[in-house]
Order: C-alpha cells, then sequence, then structure tokens
C-alpha cells in the first residue's frame, strides 16, 4: 500500500527535513505535517510515479509556506527556557560528525538543499531540479559548489563556522549524510538514478 511506502520514507524525510530546518522539533513537525498533505492529497499522487520524489516535494512546499506564515507571526523566545545543550562529544568520531553538520550548516539553504537531495537521498539532478522547481543547470551548479566548500571546510583549507546546541538528533542526521555522502564528494560527478519525475512540483504544490 502507498501508505505503507510512506511510512518507510519517513526516516529519509526526516533527513531533508532537517537539512531545510536545521532544527530536529521542527523537523518532526515538517513531516507530519506534509505526511497529512500527502494523505489528504492521496488521489493526486499517479501511481507509477516517483512516489519518494513526490513526498520530497511536498515537504520542501510545505517548508517554505511555513516559513511564510511565519513572517506574518510574532515570535519572543525566552532562551532561559531553551534545554541546556548535549554533552559534549567524548570521542574523535563524534567530533567529525558535528564538524561535518556545522559545514553543511553554513551552506546556502539552495545548496544545501541540492546536495542532500542529490547526495545523501540518492535522487537525480532532473528529480531534485523537480523537486526545488528550478533548472537541471541550476542544481548541478549548487552541488558542484557546494561540494567543493565542503570538501575545503573538512580538510581545514576554510575555517567551519561556530555552532550552538546541536544536540543527538542534529548529529545522528550528520551521520546519515556523511555515510551516504562519502563517496560522492570525492567524485568528480554524482551519478543519477535513471527514474525520472515529471510534473512533480506541479502535483505536489
Amino acid at each position: 500500500m502507498v501508505t505503507d511506502d510512506m511510512v518507510a520514507l519517513v526516516p529519509q524525510l526526516h533527513t531533508f527535513a532537517r537539512s531545510l530546518t536545521r532544527d530536529g522539533v521542527r523537523a518532526d513537525d515538517l513531516v507530519q505535517e506534509a505526511l497529512m498533505r500527502a494523505i489528504h492529497n492521496i488521489e493526486r499522487f499517479r501511481p507509477g510515479t516517483n512516489l519518494k520524489a513526490w513526498l520530497f516535494t511536498i515537504v520542501r512546499n510545505e517548508h517554505y509556506s511555513q516559513l511564510r506564515r511565519r513572517k506574518f507571526e510574532a515570535h519572543g523566545v525566552d532562551t532561559d527556557l531553551l534545554p541546556e545543550p548535549s554533552v559534549p562529544p567524548d570521542h574523535d568520531g563524534k567530533l567529525e560528525l558535528r564538524d561535518l553538520n556545522r559545514a553543511l550548516a553554513s551552506l546556502s539553504p539552495g545548496q544545501r538543499t541540492a546536495l542532500i537531495l542529490v547526495s545523501a537521498s540518492g535522487f537525480s539532478y532532473e528529480e531534485a531540479a523537480a523537486i526545488c522547481g528550478c533548472a537541471v543547470g541550476t542544481i548541478k551548479s549548487r552541488v558542484a559548489r557546494a561540494r567543493e566548500t565542503l570538501l575545503q571546510m573538512l580538510d581545514g583549507t576554510l575555517p567551519i563556522p561556530e555552532m550552538e546546541n546541536q544536540d543527538d538528533a542534529t548529529v545522528a542526521t550528520a551521520r546519515t549524510t556523511r555515510q551516504r555522502m562519502s563517496s560522492c564528494l570525492k567524485s568528480p560527478r554524482v551519478s543519477s538514478m535513471r527514474v525520472t519525475a515529471p510534473g512533480l512540483a506541479a502535483a505536489a504544490s
């Protein structure tokens, strides 16, 4: 069933949502809202097309819808009420993961999204372009620039900006991203999937 396939994709959807929001709680909420929207509009999904790409498109569209809504809302956050940061990492592996997460977070939203879609989530350039609603060449350019910047940060050529309050969920997201991107970052180009996803942006709008 389609709903079972949706549930199976939740971890990947959360990783993508985390790359957009840079916050674990907001990522959870974003995925939940996106799945509710997908179920409500399930008749718009065309059987035989790429369910994963359709859901990723909904997550991205919902994220930007939430950003637009927040522009009209007043926010007052008492930082004294925020949870304390997690226990500092106690071994090199966790430090490396935090470095990767900080490097990812320092990328522009467009570059970070393109890199996550192509290098970590396994989408082709064409699919990523459909999800983001931009040209294929734009996606290729963003991925190339993002990969080059990450490599320079991780090898020490460029400094990695400091970040605060990186929790365990943040580190988990970085771990998943590192595992899936390790080979892609070192290769001259990212291999593309053969599955195409025409009209994804329109189907999920």
